[in-house]
């Protein structure tokens, strides 16, 4: 199951990849300059992130993966990233221990 959320959503160990860059909605010179800003950053569609760090009691900054680098951001500015989330679920080749025995 995937979902598309702005990064300020998410939780630490969230794990996803860039669809989005920009709050397109927003044609002020403020938005163009942080896009082009998280665009230097690495920020591009496509780039593979990974929620490590929030600060105190889930706020600010938020510390993440992305690809190979780290980096920190504000919540306002990783809201004008879109990510597709993964559900991270694992599976064991063996049946469960109650499973085997049926």
């Amino acid at each position: 199951m995937t979902d598309n959320l702005k990064l300020s959503h998410a939780r630490k160990g969230d794990r996803g990849v860039i669809v989005r860059v920009g709050d397109h909605g927003r044609n002020d010179e403020h938005a163009m300059e942080l896009e082009r800003r998280l665009l230097e950053l690495g920020f591009v569609e496509g780039a593979r992130i990974e929620l490590l760090h929030e600060g105190l009691f889930g706020r600010d900054p938020i510390a993440m993966k992305v690809d190979d680098m780290r980096v920190a951001l504000r919540r306002h500015e990783a809201a004008s990233l879109t990510v597709r989330f993964e559900s991270v679920v694992e599976f064991d080749a063996a049946p469960a221990p109650d499973q085997a025995a049926a």
